[in-house]
């Protein structure tokens, strides 16, 4: 069998997996809760995306694009300057401005969340998904319930689409945060208070 026998790979097996993602406004792909960046040309672009257990590459027609470190950061971004644009040119007709047009269309409460979102992160496009998601969720639930579960988000400091998503769908957005009680505490023969361990 000797003669037969071929050179062992230069580097050991790897396992990976290979996930057929699609480029977002904000010029990333989604891979586990989890936003890679790709170049910005890349734009709307069917891509795919092999996982190892520390990196993800990301590839466009076989070659690579991208690679990055793996992360597990929930709705977080790694970027690399490089995949932005010159100056953040804007894509499809959507900036920061028509994203706040959009949301005002919506309600008061919708566009503080929006504002809040996009202040948040070190490029505005960062945010861009979740706000149009947020934008969106107005068609199927409505005007008034979705700046209900805006306002209960921005309460709470739920600054995502996923968090505006769940409010709706549990929802919460109907239901009011329970206040305190005001008033002097319930007095019993039964209950001990403070007295009773001195």
């Amino acid at each position: 069998d000797k003669p037969a026998l071929k050179p062992l790979p230069a580097t050991p097996y790897e396992y990976a997996e290979w996930l057929e993602r699609r480029a977002g406004l904000d010029y990333h792909v989604e891979v586990e809760t989890h936003y890679y960046s790709v170049p910005h040309q890349l734009l709307k672009k069917t891509l795919w995306a092999r996982l190892t257990a520390g990196t993800v590459e990301i590839y466009h027609d076989g070659e690579r694009v991208a690679s990055h470190v793996r992360s597990s950061s929930n709705r977080r971004h790694t970027t690399v300057p490089e995949h932005m644009p010159a100056s953040h040119r804007r894509h499809a007709g959507v900036t920061p401005d028509e994203i706040r047009r959009r949301a005002a269309r919506v309600g008061p409460n919708t566009t503080a969340l929006v504002e809040q979102i996009l202040h948040a992160k070190t490029h505005p496009e960062q945010g861009f998904r979740a706000c149009l998601g947020i934008v969106r969720l107005a068609r199927p639930h409505g005007h008034e319930a979705v700046e209900a579960a805006c306002q209960r988000a921005t309460e709470i400091g739920a600054l995502s689409y996923s968090s505006v998503k769940s409010i709706l769908k549990n929802n919460l957005h109907r239901r009011r945060p329970r206040e305190t009680a005001e008033g002097p505490a319930i007095t019993h023969p039964n209950i001990r208070g403070a007295k009773y361990f001195h």
